[in-house]
């Protein structure tokens, strides 16, 4: 059961999707349900791609009469166990699957299709703390590691010359669900601290060093905003929408970076794609990129047991690629680089 916090936020989530659409549609639940016959779809992973889903589905929706796509944000781990278990038409999941997730899939071959690209941010609570907060790499990992304790740490108050931080506890959140945010993350410390590396690693469910789990990047958003002292990470537009205040953060070029649309553009033009479309964008090398920018992927059946579900869900990806990208700026995401939009749309011609 989620608590009361998580739910408000679920809600607030929904009613500022629904400001932007007109009306809101999807639901965000704790698990989701087999897929129906006809033109409906169920989707299911993802809380990160969740605010910008349920613009996608609705926008989609108005112009197909008739389709219904149901989307449940249940996180990117459970969202990739629904998908390949062939429960769901499609997954959504902001990690890509592993090379023996992909072997254990019991509906054989799945397609990892980029939608959308976005910035997991490092958002606190601190009261009485006006303007930007800055943070390291080494920072970062020595947080989560359990070993920066305090906020008022003389290693925090370096970079942050003039900033009066509280002698306050830091209070570490961070996904208790199965997640793609959490990849994002982990992925990220792992680049950047060999230590946690080595005794944490990537995924998108870890053995945490310290701190309090909370599900869903709404969960982890509610829980920051309401704990004195705390910090975690959680997709952009879940803190702008709930005001809370997030880090500036030194990326691998030494430079200080607001978390951004361009930033994370910027993070995209150095990445190395490959044909699968498995890539990361964490630490990249660009000096005006966002160091802990990801992806959220479709996950789509190659062969479902279902021919006429897979052409809705490929049409609506196809939807999302095009028509899709104009809505990411205003929900706080940056849209896929054309190149690889092209990329990808040969990819999904295979399925049709």
């Amino acid at each position: 059961m989620r608590s009361w916090k998580q739910i408000v936020m679920s809600l607030l989530i929904a009613s500022i999707v629904a400001s932007c659409s007109g009306k809101g549609t999807q639901t965000q639940g704790q698990s989701s349900t087999p897929a129906a016959s006809g033109g409906q779809v169920t989707g299911a992973g993802s809380s990160f791609v969740f605010p910008i889903m349920s613009k996608w589905t609705d926008e989609y929706m108005k112009t197909k009469p008739g389709t219904q796509i149901n989307y449940q944000s249940i996180g990117s781990g459970a969202g990739i166990q629904q998908v390949t278990a062939g429960t769901v038409d499609f997954g959504a999941t902001d990690g890509p699957m592993t090379d023996e997730q992909l072997k254990d899939s019991k509906i054989g071959a799945v397609l990892h299709v980029p939608v959308i690209m976005g910035a997991s941010v490092v958002a606190y609570n601190l009261p009485g703390v006006t303007g930007e907060l800055r943070l390291t790499p080494a920072l970062l990992a020595g947080i989560y590691l359990g070993k920066v304790t305090h906020w008022n740490d003389p290693a925090i108050q370096k970079v942050n010359p003039g900033v009066a931080l509280p002698n306050l506890a830091i209070l570490v959140v961070h996904r208790a669900d199965g997640s793609g945010t959490t990849y994002i993350w982990t992925d990220y410390l792992s680049k950047v601290s060999p230590e946690w590396k080595t005794k944490v690693g990537t995924n998108t469910a870890v053995s945490w060093p310290t701190g309090v789990g909370a599900k869903g990047n709404d969960g982890v958003a509610g829980n920051i905003r309401t704990s004195p002292g705390a910090i975690g990470y959680v997709e952009m537009t879940y803190a702008d929408q709930n005001n809370i205040p997030y880090a500036g953060i030194q990326n691998a070029a030494g430079n200080f970076v607001r978390p951004s649309t361009d930033g994370v553009t910027a993070a995209a033009a150095s990445a190395q794609i490959p044909d699968d479309f498995r890539y990361s964008l964490t630490n990249p090398s660009g000096p005006d990129a966002y160091p802990i920018a990801g992806t959220t992927w479709l996950l789509i059946p190659v062969n479902p047991s279902d021919k006429s579900r897979q052409k809705v869900v490929v049409d609506f990806a196809n939807w999302i690629l095009t028509a899709g990208q104009s809505f990411a700026p205003a929900l706080h995401y940056a849209p896929l680089p054309p190149a690889l939009v092209t990329r990808v749309q040969q990819s999904l011609a295979q399925l049709q």
